[in-house]
């Protein structure tokens, strides 16, 4: 069971696209999609919360860990959650993130590392636990560096970077475990990262999250067919980009995504 502090909702989800049959909203880091036993204290959910505020249900069609923030879609009907599944087994779905990791990571490239299933001592108890690992694969490119001069461990300053991010499969946790795999956890990660460097944004910049931002999802409209593109904000992030030098306009960062991340012939 989780032992964090309930999740508080002081504003209405910020709802970035919607119609008849589809809509997104920009979920907060530290907000559940849905009810967990797993979190039993939680009252406040991004579906419940998202179905009083339209005034309508939702069918949840993906989903973003509790810590991260960004895209999250809902359809509006089985038919179209049904439609939008299809989609996803059809890899017509394109994720891209950003994160902010430890160390200068100076090259780009595409991770084909597999990785075994996590399972939940609880969630997961009666799940076999000898499966083989299973096949993941992430894209990744540097966008930005800053070095603090805050000591950190041995060291006598500490490097960051802003990392744009393509999962090209769906597994547990891959963008965190593919990252720690390459040395570079992404800041906040309290299961797969760096407690020093964790601790240093809490104690400097009062930065308790996980810094992983589902900020950008394209794919097509499941009824018309159009292609959609939604994108999230910073989630407060903003003022910590600014502090860094790194910039926090939306045209970047979908023009960044659009030069790194080309379609594979």
């Amino acid at each position: 069971m989780s032992s964090a502090a309930p999740f508080v909702l002081d504003a209405p989800l910020n709802i970035l696209y919607q119609d008849q049959h589809l809509v997104a909203v920009d979920k907060p880091s530290g907000m559940l999609v849905h009810r967990s036993f797993l979190d039993k204290h939680e009252t406040v959910f991004v579906m419940q919360s998202l179905r009083d505020q339209i005034g309508q249900h939702v069918f949840p069609v993906h989903r973003l860990d509790r810590p991260t923030s960004g895209v999250l879609l809902f359809a509006l009907s089985a038919d179209v959650a049904r439609l939008l599944g299809q989609q996803q087994e059809n890899q017509l779905w394109r994720k891209y993130y950003l994160a902010v990791v430890r160390g200068f990571l100076t090259q780009g490239g595409e991770l084909d590392y597999p990785l075994k299933e996590e399972l939940d001592k609880i969630a997961d108890k009666f799940s076999r636990d000898d499966k083989a690992p299973q096949h993941a694969i992430s894209r990744y490119q540097p966008l930005q560096q800053v070095e603090l001069p805050i000591p950190v461990s041995k060291y006598p300053a500490a490097r960051y970077s802003l990392v744009a991010l393509q999962p090209l499969t769906g597994r547990k946790h891959q963008l965190r475990r593919h990252l720690a795999h390459l040395r570079h956890p992404i800041v906040g990660d309290t299961s797969h990262g760096d407690g020093k460097h964790n601790a240093l944004f809490k104690q400097h910049f009062n930065c308790r999250r996980l810094m992983l931002v589902a900020k950008q999802l394209q794919l097509p409209h499941p009824v018309t067919g159009e292609p959609l593109c939604l994108s999230a904000g910073l989630n407060g992030l903003e003022p910590l980009f600014a502090n860094f030098g790194w910039p926090t306009a939306e045209a970047y960062y979908q023009q960044q995504f659009a030069a790194l991340f080309t379609e594979k012939t």
